[in-house]
């Protein structure tokens, strides 16, 4: 748990790089108990790039949260778990000083609990989504076209475009605009809070293996509805032609 008292020590020290309340109903079940539901939630921003839900402490349901450590006398932060019948988690960080913008609040691993709602819309992925950025889903007819080693592994004018805030472009081919002698089905799966949960495939070009270098989307969210069974091909990892013009 050491990881958790060194950021709640910076976070005592240093506060949040950013913080703001939030009107959304946010719940979060464990062990099919809801152990928080509240309206109070805040979005911290321990670092720039996306923020995390802390929940109030008296918002907690009764007797399920327990302080397990203070990390110094004057209890500024301390580590907590969550007990209910069927489960228990420890992945918690408390706040208690008046001085601090995080007094009363309780930090929770999204991946500690067996779900969490955002009203009655699930997270997927690591964290929450980030209220000031938006994924926007363009149909596109500039030829994308994937290289590696030479090969041509997707050549494409019926694409979807998919601009995410402050990350690059990604770009969404039809499966049969991509030269499946090249790809091999992965196990490896992920989730994205903005676009769902990805599957992926290896590409093998001669004695090269690139895992994972290629990602699509089954089911994927309302937003992202566009790019669904669409392939997307990890830009950074192969020669990406616009048009005839490579990416830089």
């Amino acid at each position: 748990m050491a990881d958790l008292l060194e950021l709640g020590k910076k976070l005592v020290k240093d506060g949040p790089h950013k913080i703001e309340s939030t009107p959304r109903r946010v719940r979060g079940l464990l062990g099919g108990i809801y152990v928080f539901d509240t309206t109070r939630a805040s979005y911290v921003w321990e670092h720039k790039y996306y923020p995390y839900f802390y929940i109030p402490a008296s918002d907690f349901a009764h007797k399920v949260l327990e302080k397990t450590h203070d990390s110094n006398s004057k209890e500024a932060c301390w580590l907590a778990k969550l007990k209910v019948p069927q489960k228990t988690t420890d992945r918690l960080l408390g706040f208690s000083s008046r001085t601090n913008p995080l007094d009363g609040l309780i930090r929770i691993e999204v991946s500690a609990l067996d779900k969490w709602f955002v009203e009655d819309e699930q997270i997927l992925g690591p964290h929450p989504k980030d209220p000031y950025k938006r994924i926007e889903c363009l149909p596109s007819s500039r030829e994308v076209r994937v290289e590696i080693d030479d090969a041509i592994v997707a050549i494409s004018s019926q694409n979807i475009f998919l601009y995410e805030t402050m990350l690059r472009p990604r770009y969404y081919l039809g499966e049969t605009h991509v030269n499946w002698e090249f790809l091999r089905e992965s196990d490896t799966t992920s989730f994205c809070p903005y676009k769902g949960m990805a599957n992926y495939y290896d590409v093998v070009v001669g004695d090269k293996v690139i895992k994972d270098a290629v990602w699509y989307y089954k089911y994927p969210t309302a937003e992202s509805a566009l790019v669904a069974g669409r392939l997307c091909f990890y830009n950074e990892k192969f020669d990406v032609f616009l048009d005839g013009v490579k990416e830089s």
